[in-house]
């Protein structure tokens, strides 16, 4: 029989079924680091620490639990006023900034409500403080004020930005020097921190640098360029750092902005003033250490940069910053200026391996090629057409649309509505391919169930009714949901696809792996119908000719819409190249291997393709006999040596 399309993702599935049996075998025995066991059936994870997947109880012999980050959001634990929090392993703790004390005189705590930092200074520091609130609290109602931001033009928002930045710095300077006797000021809150030093002397040698910290952010700076030679009066520097900020005047402010680079602000955005005078201009450059906003990200460039004031708004620019160190977490920097400072970063785009590309594009164009013979077969072939050719058909054009699409419009990044048109295109012609691989397993099941009746028309009437319906109209309800809600989400810096952000890919993944599920159920059960009907029959008819050639179609099948997928879902580790080479190759002739199998190992369409060619021949000689007969004339005869090709044919 011709047997409709086999089963996508079988391979990938039955991979997955034999993980999730291992699963239930797992024991408390088996906990991970830093969990516990439950009715020794289950773990959980310890108090302060979370699972890898979310989940409360878990079974699964490879998962961990991660420290809980108390102080970072969504978490956020508030110490209250003039205390910060601390994340250590498995717990955290709140301790009082420099000039404050809890009444206790512990060193730690974890309630903000039952503890409280009290100061521990003079009457004059206080009001030097409920100074620097004041100038925190305008801040933040400036920072909020949804009006001021909601202007059309950049060079509006940066402009206010900046006047904002000079008039923060500026006040805070002013408050320190009003109380010299205070020699350090801190405060600190959500959006906020700000710490201030007061030189009243000349820089001795055990205070050359002076080193000022703030949200975990650091300036290392000479004293002598605080004081800026200036003996007869007291000096300050503040340092500075706004937790939210960063989301005003994020990247989209870089001058160096490259549209291919999705580059992205990564700290916290901090300023460095000295007063009384407004020099900005350094001996010695600065040191300045920021933590990452977001850990542990691959980056391939890091830029150091400052708050440039121009004609035309102002900017992040590099001039004056320069690199010294970068991890997962910190960034170092050298200015040799003070301003406002932060971190910018470009993320790492997976470099194109040549040879991949050169595979992609020369598969592809094959299975151009072979998916549009197969779809004239399936057209013109009368011999074969029935319900499973007509799956056959649709799907082919589905695969044949979506890889043309792929091939003159994946890196069509400009301009940027024309990528996400074609991102939204590949979503849907791709989801529709894999719902005809659907149908045609589900076809394939109602075929083998009807086997003892010999009842197709049946079959034929219902998937005549729900076919179209379902490969076109599904995909498209699921396209049109996700380009309604985030259709900013369709199309990448580097690729017109999917983007990783918020999960969007698993609008396509999701139905994907369901259409997995759904599959391996009925490639299940439909072996497990044909193996009750063949023990019913006798060995004569159990060994028909054909036997071995379903067998190679059946697997070939399998290997070329289950296993290609499979191997993509496989590209980690040490085997990573491996399987992106067999995935590229497999996968780009799909087109090949499904004209193969269900054209040239047809017996059917082979009987059709030499009766195409006999008469494609015919008709060629028959032209040439016509051509030369024109030539000589109606009255002209042959000479003995003259041979037509009609009789050189029955001659032979």
């Amino acid at each position: 029989m011709q047997g409709p399309l086999l089963l996508p993702g079988l391979c990938f599935l039955l991979s997955l079924f034999g993980a999730v049996t291992q699963k239930t075998k797992t024991s408390c025995a088996k906990c991970p680091p830093n969990a516990s066991c439950v009715n020794n059936t289950h773990c959980t994870c310890n108090h302060g620490y979370t699972s890898g997947s979310g989940q409360k109880l878990f079974t699964f012999p490879l998962e961990t639990c991660n420290d809980i980050n108390e102080c970072k959001p969504p978490h956020s634990i508030y110490c209250g006023l003039n205390a910060a929090c601390h994340n250590v392993e498995g717990s955290f703790y709140c301790r009082c900034v420099p000039g404050y004390r809890l009444r206790s005189r512990n060193e730690q705590f974890n309630n903000s409500n039952e503890n409280t930092c009290q100061d521990t200074t003079s009457s004059e520091t206080t009001q030097g403080r409920k100074e620097l609130q004041k100038i925190v609290d305008e801040f933040e109602s400036l920072l909020t004020n949804q009006t001021l931001w909601r202007t059309e033009g950049r060079q509006e928002i940066s402009s206010t930005a900046t006047t904002i930045l000079w008039d923060v710095e500026s006040k805070v300077l002013e408050t320190a020097l009003k109380a010299p006797e205070q020699k350090v000021l801190k405060i600190q809150n959500d959006s906020v921190a700000i710490e201030t030093r007061v030189i009243t002397d000349n820089c001795s040698e055990e205070r050359r640098t002076f080193n000022l910290n703030v949200q975990m952010n650091s300036m290392d700076i000479r004293c002598n360029d605080i004081i800026q030679g200036d003996t007869q009066g007291p000096s300050a520097v503040a340092f500075i750092s706004y937790s939210s900020l960063g989301n005003i005047i994020n990247a989209t402010f870089f001058e160096e902005m490259d549209k291919k680079d999705q580059v992205y602000l990564n700290s916290q955005v901090v300023s460095a003033a000295i007063g009384p005078k407004r020099n900005v201009s350094l001996s010695k450059s600065v040191t300045l250490t920021f933590q990452h906003v977001k850990m542990n990200l691959s980056t391939k460039k890091v830029f150091c940069v400052y708050w440039k004031s121009t004609g035309q708004g102002s900017q992040w620019s590099r001039d004056g910053c320069f690199l010294i160190h970068v991890n997962k977490s910190h960034t170092m920097c050298n200015c040799s200026h003070l301003s406002s400072f932060a971190v910018l970063m470009a993320l790492t785009s997976q470099e194109e391996d040549p040879v991949l590309t050169i595979i992609t594009y020369v598969g592809l164009s094959v299975s151009l090629l072979c998916l549009l013979l197969a779809a004239l077969t399936f057209l013109l072939c009368k011999a074969i057409q029935n319900t499973s050719t007509s799956l056959h058909l649709q799907l082919s054009l589905c695969l044949f649309l979506g890889h043309l699409l792929f091939l003159v419009g994946i890196d069509r990044t400009e301009p940027k509505v024309l990528c996400s048109i074609i991102a939204g295109a590949l979503h849907y012609l791709y989801l529709a391919a894999f719902t005809w691989m659907l149908l045609e397993g589900g076809h394939l099941f109602l075929t083998a169930r009807n086997l003892t009746v010999v009842n197709y028309s049946s079959i034929n009437r219902l998937m005549k009714w729900i076919m179209f319906p379902v490969g076109y109209g599904v995909p498209a309800v699921t396209v049109a949901i996700s380009a309604a809600s985030w259709p900013h989400l369709y199309g990448t810096a580097d690729r017109c696809w999917l983007h990783l952000d918020q999960g969007f890919i698993w609008s396509f993944l999701g139905p994907v792996c369901a259409i997995f599920s759904v599959n391996l159920v009925l490639f299940i059960s439909v072996f497990w119908i044909l193996k009750r009907k063949l023990s019913s029959l006798n060995s004569e008819v159990s060994t028909i000719q054909n036997t071995r050639m379903l067998a190679f179609k059946a697997t070939a099948q399998l290997f070329i819409l289950g296993c290609t997928w499979c191997l993509g879902l496989l590209q980690v580790g040490p085997a990573a190249q491996v399987m992106a080479y067999l995935f590229t190759i497999i996968n780009s002739l799909q087109g090949f291997f499904i004209f193969l199998v269900y054209c040239l190992l047809s017996q059917q369409v082979q009987k059709q393709y030499r009766k195409w060619f006999r008469e494609i021949v015919k008709s060629k000689s028959e032209s040439e006999t016509y051509t030369l007969s024109s030539k000589m004339g109606p009255d002209s005869k042959p000479s003995e040596g003259d041979v037509f090709p009609g009789q050189a044919k029955r001659k032979y």
